[in-house]
């Protein structure tokens, strides 16, 4: 979810340091890579349109979304991340990557029925990702560590709160284990 500079670096307004979400992120995709499970990164971004005619709601209580401009260095993946050719890149309007996304039905076609749900932030995207991939069918898993938000506050209090309504919050870990027991090419 969004580990564009954006958001992983504090420099941009809507950004934090998260060097070690980012890290762990980088070594989860490798284990996916390995066991032959898709990766689909999603980003943030608006075009000049888009920012000029004022139809982004949110942008209203957070501004900062608005360097989220499409071709710029803040919607860039962040250079840790391996981006391959192989991976699926899903560029979005809203909190989550289900809305108004082609996710599910890339899931679907894909036949993935868990999605492992990493990213910024984890009171905003994360959330609403995980929320609407249980709303769609799919089991959400969380890695701890894979996640990370502005605030140690919200982000312990979503954790707690996706895990005891909506997903499974895992240790990294954990999650790798997952990942060395898919067999390549089934389903998960």
């Amino acid at each position: 979810m969004d580990l564009t500079r954006g958001f992983t670096e504090p420099g941009f307004p809507s950004g934090s340091d998260l060097t070690d979400v980012v890290l762990a992120t980088a070594q989860l995709c490798e284990a996916a890579r390995k066991n032959e499970v898709p990766i689909v990164y999603t980003k943030v971004e608006y075009t000049s349109a888009e920012l000029e005619g004022g139809s982004i709601a949110w942008m209203h209580k957070a501004p900062g979304l608005r360097e989220l401009r499409q071709g710029t260095e803040a919607v860039a993946f962040d250079p840790r991340l391996a981006v391959t050719p192989a991976d699926h890149i899903i560029c979005k309007k809203g909190v989550s990557a289900f809305f108004g996304t082609p996710l599910a039905s890339l899931l679907t076609g894909l036949r993935r029925d868990t999605v492992i749900v990493c990213g910024a932030t984890t009171s905003g995207c994360v959330r609403a990702t995980v929320v609407d991939a249980v709303q769609s069918g799919f089991c959400a898993l969380v890695p701890r560590e894979c996640v990370g938000d502005r605030a140690e506050g919200p982000h312990e209090a979503n954790l707690f709160d996706i895990n005891a309504k909506y997903g499974d919050v895992l240790d990294l870990s954990d999650t790798l284990d997952y990942l060395a027991a898919a067999q390549p090419g089934a389903s998960r």
